[in-house]
């Protein structure tokens, strides 16, 4: 990054941050004030000394050149990664005031950098499973734990599906005064069954019956798109490879990437995380400068603890994906990569909300349980209408209903602010229920502005 005399920018550094918290003591502590020796190498190292309420100051480091995403270095007792010296340190070196001069590392910054860097290639690199590295893998005890593992599905399956038809069979009031027991219940037996998507589903029409107006018809809905996922597992041998693959996966079982990895500069359009009380998930959306795909990378922490894998906003990386298996899927796992992330200039090309409608109709056809799908739309304008908004077209003709949910986010009126009424750039995802944005640009030239 250093290398190319391009920095981050503020917004990419407080990506970072592992939780509000961080990123609020991170930006009190990115100006000068605190710090002293605070200096950058042309190796992408970036380093300083911040005074703290001890009497000895915290020795802080940075290495922005690890391909495997930046890593860090305090003397400070917190547990966060990044801590919130690191966010200052970044945060000041981020501002371009010449405070965080080029300059010689100090030796213990030097000591850490070199020791680091000799034990990365050192490692090993990963090929296959586990049990392929270590040899011990057979395959015949693996086929009988898959084939066990089906037939638990396929009794889950079959039992959820004349849960299904009870359900219909003694009439929708049923479910408004069951409330969450009924579908708990029956979400515990999926878990058992070792069907955690089908689980995961299940717990979802439990809120429905509380969401307000229409609900009886959103419940038959997202029930006939349960029906018919159980109906795709149970005749799972006679559908195409592609959907097949689509269904195991939507059903809960694990898939491995597999095809010839990708190689081309992929740009970060967006990062955003959602938890509950087990997992963290991290959601990051790439978009191939060469190939045009957008791919979408997984990473996943314990409750309350951020993900390991950061690629903020606006960057781009030039590395190899590879995908999973399944008819329409986007996800990929991140391979060899081949240079440390660095800031771009480059953005997607958009296309106008009727285009994006019709991506997602066609997506839904190779995934019909699909929430929504990721598309970029081109000099769009944020309009209200009424209590909500939309992205309209700039030539006024066709619009996009934002999202309920998009409505209530900080970001929406980020986005405004950047519009001003003039085309805007947006990047989010479009399904049944409208659309989300996640990432901007404005018109003509200027960095990505993260919404969410």
């Amino acid at each position: 990054m250093t290398e190319q005399g391009v920095r981050w920018t503020a917004e990419q550094v407080l990506a970072l941050a592992p939780d509000a918290a961080s990123r609020k003591a991170g930006s009190e502590l990115g100006a000068a004030g605190p710090w002293s020796e605070a200096g950058s190498s042309d190796e992408g190292t970036v380093w300083g000394v911040c005074k703290g309420s001890g009497s000895r100051p915290y020795q802080t480091v940075v290495d922005l050149a690890d391909t495997a995403g930046p890593a860090y270095k305090c003397s400070c007792p917190s547990r966060k990664f990044p801590c919130k010296h690191a966010l200052g340190l970044l945060l000041l070196w981020a501002g371009e005031d010449g405070t965080v001069p080029r300059g010689q590392a100090p030796e213990w910054a030097e000591q850490w950098i070199r020791g680091r860097r000799q034990r990365t290639r050192e490692k090993p690199p990963a090929t296959g499973s586990d049990s392929a590295r270590t040899g011990t893998a057979d395959p015949e005890a693996a086929r009988r734990r898959a084939q066990r593992r089906a037939e638990r599905i396929t009794a889950g399956a079959t039992e959820l599906e004349q849960r299904l038809a009870d359900l219909l069979r003694g009439g929708l009031a049923t479910a408004e005064h069951a409330g969450y027991d009924m579908w708990e219940e029956t979400a515990a037996r999926m878990v058992d069954a070792q069907a955690p998507g089908l689980a995961a589903r299940v717990r979802e029409l439990g809120a429905i019956p509380a969401s307000g107006p229409g609900w009886p018809v959103r419940l038959v809905e997202e029930c006939a798109l349960l029906h018919l996922l159980d109906q795709g597992w149970l005749r799972r041998e006679r559908l195409p490879d592609g959907l097949a693959a689509t269904v195991r996966s939507r059903v809960g079982l694990p898939g491995s990437p597999g095809g010839p990895p990708v190689r081309d500069r992929w740009l970060v359009l967006a990062q955003y995380d959602t938890s509950d009380s087990r997992l963290t998930t991290r959601r990051i959306w790439l978009h191939g400068a060469d190939c045009g795909r957008t791919v979408l990378l997984l990473s996943y922490g314990a409750a309350g603890r951020a993900p390991e894998l950061v690629l903020p906003v606006g960057l781009a990386l030039e590395a190899e994906v590879s995908s999973y298996p399944g008819a329409g899927q986007l996800r990929v796992a991140l391979g060899e990569q081949f240079a440390p992330a660095a800031p771009t200039g480059t953005r997607p090309p958009g296309m106008t909300t009727p285009e994006a409608l019709a991506r997602y109709v066609q997506a839904l056809r190779d995934d019909p349980w699909l929430d929504s799908f990721p598309v970029t739309l081109g000099r769009v304008i944020p309009t209200p209408v009424g209590d909500s908004w939309q992205l309209a077209d700039a030539d006024g003709a066709t619009a996009l209903p934002l999202t309920p949910s998009a409505g209530a986010r900080p970001g929406l009126w980020r986005l405004v602010a950047l519009s001003g009424g003039v085309p805007v750039t947006v990047f989010g995802e479009c399904g049944h229920r409208g659309f989300t944005p996640l990432t901007a640009w404005p018109e003509g030239t200027g960095e990505a502005v993260p919404l969410c």
